[in-house]
């Protein structure tokens, strides 16, 4: 279901890879699924801080179409942190104004789970204060192949139609910084249309440790670089056609 809410256009727009639950416990003699845990725990301050530092839209790779390979055990823990927090999360959600959508297939999620999302994306889709999407068996290369199948149909096409038919949005900001925690420096199939011109941000921090004060050290770094967008001169993104702008 598509919100009738508009978010301010300089509200920025950040996906976060966030990496590093399984080696976070395994340093410290935990199980990888007691690093998921603690996963989670990252997504509430960071969902909580982001609003405050001017982030308008904020877009977290929680599971990739290639982490079904990953042992049964472990994703069937994800899955059950999925519906966990699903369950868990809502009313905290509609509390504070965070719009929840979540990205990716659904078909392949297991049973009720597919339910709990559109619950949930039903219940929060007034929320104003941060939009928050969640991208669950997700591969951005699959998002644009399954647009251009679309597209086909199509007589005439802009960059604005393409990214409604990517995105599922009609009006979906660019992104304008993406962050990896763990030390790891790659897009891992993340936001590739969405983040054409993305500054990227790559922390040695893992993700369980992942705090305010880390969003702050990035967006901090963000603000600091001059984005050109292919011309000579530092311009603001509003004063460029974007991917979602013919």
């Amino acid at each position: 279901m598509q919100s009738d809410v508009t978010f301010r256009s300089e509200k920025l727009h950040v996906g976060i890879i966030m990496d590093g639950n399984g080696r976070w416990a395994t340093r410290r003699g935990l199980s990888r699924v007691r690093g998921h845990e603690a996963g989670v725990e990252a997504i509430r301050r960071i969902v909580e801080a982001a609003p405050k530092q001017g982030i308008g839209t904020l877009t977290l790779y929680a599971f990739s179409t290639d982490n079904w390979r990953r042992p049964k055990a472990e994703v069937a823990a994800l899955m059950t942190l999925l519906r966990f927090y699903l369950a868990n999360e809502v009313q905290s959600l509609v509390k504070n104004g965070v719009r929840l959508t979540v990205i990716g297939r659904r078909d392949r999620l297991p049973d009720g789970i597919a339910n709990a999302i559109a619950r949930a994306e039903e219940a929060t889709v007034h929320g104003s204060t941060l939009h928050l999407r969640i991208a669950v068996d997700y591969s951005a290369r699959d998002a644009i192949l399954n647009a251009a199948a679309k597209a086909a149909a199509l007589t005439s096409l802009t960059r604005e139609a393409f990214s409604q038919l990517v995105t599922g949005e009609a009006a979906l900001r660019d992104v304008d910084l993406i962050i990896r925690t763990s030390g790891e420096k790659r897009l891992s199939d993340f936001l590739l249309w969405e983040g054409a011109y993305a500054e990227l941000h790559f922390t040695e921090r893992m993700w369980p440790e992942f705090d305010a004060g880390d969003l702050a050290a990035a967006l901090a770094s963000f603000h600091g670089r001059e984005r050109r967008f292919g011309g000579l001169q530092a311009i603001l993104p509003e004063e460029v056609p974007s991917l979602s702008r013919a």
